[in-house]
């Protein structure tokens, strides 16, 4: 991070008789988007006992205001501090402990890394997470030969970098009692030939998962504090992590009440029955820090891995419709049960199948509710008929990313008729009357202005497409910092308090390297943070 001069207003002070107000920083000449209602800009800002006390003009805040610490910025551009809408940030911290196959362009380059990080760290069971078969030359689903001949006796998972798929070497299926007859709902064991491929989509997965080994407790909290600091490097203060169990969020809890974690969290609960048992008799958990106010449900699977639920075949797979991880009688039963309580209910829905059950089970026990705020989180695929129920309420908690990885193959995966209403952020848009705009890392990078980037360009860093990827429903710039701000607090019931630079709200903010609203659009995914506060305070 930057480092800012500070310098003591004594001297300022003692130029004006007028007495003036004491606060703990004053930023000064900042070019700073505060995001209000009016979408106003000022140059200064005071803070006091970690919330913002005024913002004006440069002159007006030096008048009224004193301090003994200042801040001249000299003229670079502040924004609220960046919210990501929807990502996973505890599986950010336990991916930087694991093999990372992010990017590699061949099933040999995974099996290279994999061979590579054992003998650096020799694990009982090996753990992997990233790869795409997607972004292959021959874009098919890698089976598990090579890696029974490199390791027979260690256990191998590794997880496809959407999460909604895993390849496991025979040691590992074994272990999870796996065979070519094995059926689980909501997945499927990928056979070829009628024998394990040790691809696993969705379901079939958890046999796999519950035979990993836990983290401990000190993994757990190094997990969080790298997340951490991974997530102050790019400007985010607020992270919405779409589905924790109690034990984790109980350990943020803990860490952030020692002072050990800064970052603000906003706790999407995984909605096992167990855990609505637990949290809907409590009622909602708030501290400054950390907000248990909603649940995590999943409805289908990924695109990438072909487990999103269509309603109609895939293109590139005839027959094949996806599946619901969640049935739709249990996503039902769910919504009625947070219904019932003050808690919103979050639902992951890629396919315009899963989709639609989504909109249907909210509408169902939301009639007469006001001012619930439940989300639908991807929105990714959806019938032109559907966007209407967003009108109802619901709220859009899209992640733009998505769009410019998947743009190259997503026309193959369901046509180009289907496409029209995939990606479809303008609409929704439109018709919800605010967005929520996230990342999903690590699915996605973490960096909040390649998510900017894809919003308004529609692009990727190498200028493809050349027109960009159907610009119908690209964001404008005000709109996409919103959804990255103040349209992301209210998604969370959090814009009293957050996602503008406004008096009483806590003073998180980011000093950007560049004016994000004003750089040529190409520069966009250059700009850096360069320090980031929360509640007044850099990190």
């Amino acid at each position: 991070m930057k480092q800012y001069l500070i310098i003591g207003l004594g001297l300022l002070a003692l130029a004006c008789e007028a007495p003036k107000e004491q606060a703990d920083l004053i930023v000064l000449n900042a070019n700073v988007y505060t995001v209000d209602d009016s979408f106003s800009k000022a140059s200064a800002f005071a803070i006091k006992d970690g919330k913002f006390i005024a913002v004006g003009t440069t002159e007006a805040i030096k008048e009224q205001y004193a301090s003994d610490q200042i801040m001249d910025v000299d003229g670079k551009t502040i924004v609220p501090g960046l919210i990501d809408a929807h990502c996973h940030f505890y599986g950010l911290g336990l991916n930087q402990q694991v093999v990372d196959l992010t990017g590699a362009s061949s099933f040999q380059e995974i099996l290279d890394r994999v061979t590579i990080f054992q003998e650096q760290n020799p694990r009982d069971f090996i753990v992997g997470r990233g790869w795409d078969q997607n972004n292959w030359k021959v874009k098919e689903f890698p089976t598990k030969e090579e890696l029974d001949k490199l390791f027979p006796d260690t256990p191998v998972s590794l997880r496809r970098i959407d999460g909604h798929a895993l390849i496991a070497n025979q040691k590992a299926l074994d272990m999870a009692g796996i065979t070519k007859t094995t059926k689980v709902d909501g997945g499927e064991v990928i056979l070829k030939n009628g024998e394990l491929t040790g691809v696993l989509v969705d379901g079939p997965m958890g046999l796999v998962d519950a035979i990993v080994p836990g983290p401990d407790r000190e993994t757990k909290i190094t997990a969080l504090k790298k997340a951490e600091e991974i997530c102050l490097e790019y400007g985010l203060t607020t992270v919405n992590d779409a589905g924790l169990s109690r034990s984790t969020i109980e350990l943020i809890d803990s860490l952030q009440q020692a002072g050990d974690l800064s970052i603000r969290v906003y706790a999407m609960v995984s909605a096992s029955q167990e855990n609505l048992d637990y949290y809907l008799p409590r009622g909602i958990i708030k501290t400054d820090k950390l907000n248990v106010g909603s649940f995590k449900v999943f409805g289908d699977g990924a695109l990438g891995s072909r487990g999103a639920a269509m309603r109609e075949p895939y293109s590139d797979q005839p027959g094949h419709y996806g599946a619901m991880v969640t049935s739709v009688s249990t996503i039902e039963d769910i919504a009625k049960q947070i219904s019932e309580s003050d808690y919103q209910m979050n639902t992951h829905a890629i396919g315009d199948s899963a989709n639609i059950a989504v909109f249907r089970a909210y509408k169902n026990v939301l009639q007469g509710k006001t001012d619930r705020r439940w989300k639908i989180e991807h929105a990714q695929i959806i019938s032109s008929e559907d966007f209407d129920y967003f009108s109802d309420g619901i709220i859009p908690s899209v992640q733009p990313t998505h769009a410019t990885s998947d743009m190259y193959w997503a026309g193959d995966r369901i046509g180009e008729e289907r496409l029209k209403g995939a990606y479809a952020y303008k609409t929704m848009l439109e018709k919800a009357g605010t967005i929520a705009l996230g990342t999903d890392f690590p699915v996605e990078q973490v960096n909040p202005f390649l998510t900017f980037y894809s919003a308004v360009v529609r692009k990727d860093v190498n200028n493809y497409p050349e027109n960009g990827f159907q610009m119908k429903d690209a964001l404008s710039r005000e709109e996409t910092l919103k959804g990255m701000t103040i349209w992301a607090a209210y998604s969370n019931f959090e814009e009293a308090e957050k996602g503008s630079i406004s008096v009483n709200k806590f003073a998180d903010f980011a000093i950007l390297s560049d004016d994000i609203m004003t750089v040529p659009l190409e520069e966009i995914p250059n700009i850096k943070a360069e320090a980031t506060y929360i509640d007044g305070k850099t990190k």
